[in-house]
């Protein structure tokens, strides 16, 4: 932090140590003790603070646990801003809950999250990066630089990364914007999908154009399906028998038009399709089992192993976003400028991560009809009640506020005049 440093300090102590759910207004977050300064200072700190974003970034990476496996999770949330017509750079986003007109769009803000995962079954993730996409960018180019650079900065040492993503992503495109990156891809694909193999080779002599497309290999007509080239069976106490089958070498047939429409000719980009079958769920449930496909690309072959159990945890990511949105506040300000979005988002990352870090610090506070868990694994909103103790004998780095009196006001008579309307921004089909 390069400017308002102390008070973008106190800010992040008073999410992890407030004595409340930190989805009050930053003012009201003054109130707190943790807080020495004066609630102006809240909104001081995210309009000129200043974050040094890549030093973060480096940092975040050497915090992640040595023994959590090279497995990364990649998801979108939108910061919902519906009526801020004040606030630019809004886009329409999906979102799951809230409605518009009757769809399930709404204009915010929308960031990109890559998170590190890890194979215990607690709610606990790394978040890495976490990137805000204009509207007028593509979002699937944006999140493979977004996979690079965290790729760049994780090293070559060790395992090739897995990045996990969920359906809504182009695994395909995906493909072809990491080719030359040392990353495996595992996107979850629609279960309606058709791959091909390649062509047999043409006799010597035969004329014409050359066949790009192979035998059908269709998703939903297990008559299409050859003999998978791996295949797993395991036992898991929340799923029960498992069952992983893997094609290699499939490719999808893509038309000549959005991203392939000025090439020559559309690519042919080989994967490997995964099919995951469990035979029952965790927890009890009136809904059909589903049988879930995969998409992998990456160097070398997939570990089937690690891939359905990397699909499985993806899902703590949505964990880590609940917690900080209605924990920690992520969404709660109403700031107007994007800037301000982005640096209250690094103060919550930054939280969070102190958080996971002193998890086998802090004593369980738990409530009276909570179950006592051993330290270490406590839950992160367990972790929260008993941080405001450990921040007491820690400290802070953050400078006491010197005295002040207010300053002179706006001149008198002055007009500002309304502020500038920005619509949200439609991206064309």
């Amino acid at each position: 932090m390069t400017r308002r440093a102390d008070a973008s300090f106190e800010l992040a102590d008073t999410l992890v140590a407030g004595h409340a759910v930190a989805t009050a207004p930053p003012p009201h977050l003054s109130l707190e003790p943790a807080f020495r300064r004066g609630w102006g200072s809240t909104y001081g700190a995210l309009r000129r603070g200043r974050i040094a974003e890549a030093a973060l970034r480096d940092l975040l990476v050497a915090a992640r646990p040595a023994d959590w496996p090279a497995v990364f999770a990649v998801d979108a949330s939108s910061w919902t801003r519906c009526d801020a017509e004040c606030s630019p750079e809004r886009g329409y986003y999906h979102h799951p809950s809230r409605h518009s007109n009757g769809q399930p769009i709404v204009a915010g803000w929308n960031y990109s999250w890559i998170a590190g995962l890890n194979w215990e079954a607690d709610s606990w993730t790394a978040p890495l990066d976490v990137r805000r996409i204009h509207p007028r960018e593509d979002a699937g180019r944006v999140t493979a630089a977004q996979v690079e650079a965290v790729v760049g900065r994780l090293g070559a040492d060790g395992s090739v990364p897995l990045f996990v993503f969920d359906a809504g992503y182009d695994p395909i495109a995906l493909s072809v914007d990491l080719a030359a990156t040392r990353a495996q891809i595992l996107v979850r694909i629609r279960s309606d999908r058709v791959f091909f193999t390649d062509p047999e080779a043409r006799p010597a002599g035969m004329r014409g154009r050359p066949r790009r497309h192979g035998q059908r290999f269709a998703c939903v007509d297990p008559a299409s399906w050859p003999a998978p080239d791996a295949a797993l069976t395991a036992t898991d106490p929340g799923y029960g028998r498992v069952e992983v089958q893997a094609w290699s070498g499939l490719h999808p047939r893509l038309a000549r038009r959005g991203r392939w429409a000025g090439d020559d000719g559309p690519p042919i980009v080989a994967g490997s399709v995964i099919r995951v079958a469990v035979e029952h769920l965790p927890k009890p449930t009136a809904r059909a089992l589903k049988t879930l496909w995969l998409w992998w690309s990456g160097p070398g072959l997939p570990d089937l192993e690690v891939c359905w159990r990397a699909y499985i945890h993806r899902f703590d990511i949505e964990h880590t976003l609940r917690f900080v949105k209605h924990t920690l506040g992520w969404t709660t300000p109403r700031v107007r400028l994007p800037e301000q979005a982005d640096r209250w988002t690094w103060l919550v990352v930054a939280a969070y991560t102190q958080l996971r870090l002193a998890r086998g610090l802090v004593a369980d506070c738990r409530l009276p009809w909570e179950p006592p868990r051993d330290p270490g694994r406590l839950s992160p909103t367990r972790v929260r009640r008993g941080f405001r103790r450990l921040v007491q004998i820690l400290g802070t780095p953050a400078r006491a506020p010197k005295p002040t009196k207010a300053g002179p006001g706006r001149p008198k008579g002055s007009l500002r005049g309304p502020a500038p309307r920005y619509p949200a921004i439609k991206k064309a089909a």
